[in-house]
């Protein structure tokens, strides 16, 4: 996920990272099952009318993607895994040499640009815009200097200075032009979609379960990014859990309480680290720096209206801190959880009814 990336999620035994849906049933160890599908089917009925529960997880946008999905019609969780590995190769994965990205950053330095579908432009003014509305904390032309510390990958290091300055003189949000289905790079400018990918599978999902009469309710997870879509069977309301950023892994410290359809992203600067020489850093990267962002946080989890919205949010307040991060969800009209260093738990107005702290001896809730 860029420079923000591979969170974890726990929905029923399915684990990804940072933030879970609770079930009712228990979890499994899903060790060693990362490179093939899960599939657990419950309630699962003739076709008589009768809601029928899938369940699975699989791989997809370089991360455990997982599906519950409530319907009276057929198992349709294979077709979204199916949509979401094509949005990666299609327009989002940089690594894909045919994809919109991949040649959007072949074309840097064309002071007449590339063009781009209209689906690509409106990811990218979308992402443009928290970029700008939030000064740069969000900026997804540093996936280098990302790929330079590769945190979550398989040569993590702590790099020079110099490699990082170096770095910092090409990178920029304010070097990226989108209009009129056109992009502009700046010379050796790239993008990097990851910190805002996992949302946009979301998205996607969305839009495939809205044209499924039959699905009446789901809970989709991208790596972290969670979509909420219509409701249970037996209508309660989805429980997503917040990891407990001290403990990490299946430990939470609150639960919220989401009817109908949300997106939700958390971002902690426990999900990936290195640690050298005694200091440990973290994955989320401040653009203007190009180290890991001192903000005095611990976990960011945003509630919003849209999944690139929330996942691009999530790394924006994470990077701001509690102050211009709370300003900067005010201005989008999203909701959050905040968790700082010292244990403290700031909860915006309209998550108050819905957020249940649970390790209320760790943590203590604040007024925002």
């Amino acid at each position: 996920m860029g420079y923000h990336c591979c969170k974890e999620l726990r929905m029923c035994g399915l684990v990804l990272f940072s933030i879970f849906v609770l079930g009712g049933c228990k979890p499994e160890d899903t060790s060693g099952k990362n490179t093939q599908k899960v599939t657990q089917e419950s309630t699962q009925l003739d076709d008589t009318g009768e809601v029928k529960h899938y369940t699975e997880s699989d791989i997809a946008m370089g991360t455990i993607v997982s599906a519950n999905i409530y319907t009276t019609g057929e198992n349709a969780v294979s077709e979204i895994f199916s949509l979401l590995k094509q949005v990666e190769t299609s327009y989002i994965s940089w690594r894909e040499g045919d994809s919109e990205i991949a040649r959007l950053n072949s074309g840097a330095g064309n002071e007449m640009g590339t063009e781009i579908t209209g689906k690509l432009e409106e990811i990218l003014l979308a992402t443009l815009d928290i970029s700008e509305k939030s000064n740069g904390a969000l900026d997804s032309t540093i996936g280098e200097i990302s790929r330079l510390w590769d945190i979550d990958g398989e040569n993590p290091r702590v790099p020079a200075e110099h490699e990082i300055t170096e770095l910092l003189k090409t990178d920029g949000y304010k070097n990226v032009v989108c209009k009129n289905q056109k992009a502009i790079l700046e010379a050796d400018t790239s993008i990097d979609l990851g910190a805002v990918g996992k949302g946009i599978g979301c998205d996607e999902a969305k839009s495939f379960l809205k044209t499924h009469s039959k699905i009446s309710g789901a809970v989709i997870s991208v790596g972290g990014s969670i979509l909420t879509f219509g409701e249970k069977e037996n209508g309660e309301p989805w429980g997503v859990a917040i990891t407990d950023p001290l403990l990490g892994g299946e430990n939470y410290m609150g639960v919220l309480y989401l009817e109908g359809e949300n997106y939700i992203s958390t971002s902690g600067d426990y999900e990936k680290y290195l640690e050298q020489d005694g200091v440990r850093y973290h994955h989320i990267l401040d653009p203007k720096t190009g180290y890991p962002a001192e903000s005095g946080l611990k976990s960011v989890t945003i509630v919003a209206s849209n999944g690139l919205l929330s996942d691009g949010l999530s790394t924006a307040c994470f990077v701001l801190g509690l102050e211009e991060g709370m300003k900067l969800v005010e201005t989008y009209r999203a909701e959050a959880v905040f968790i700082d260093s010292e244990q403290n738990v700031y909860v915006t107005d309209g998550l108050q009814e819905k957020f249940e702290l649970v390790s209320k001896e760790t943590y203590h809730l604040q007024e925002p």
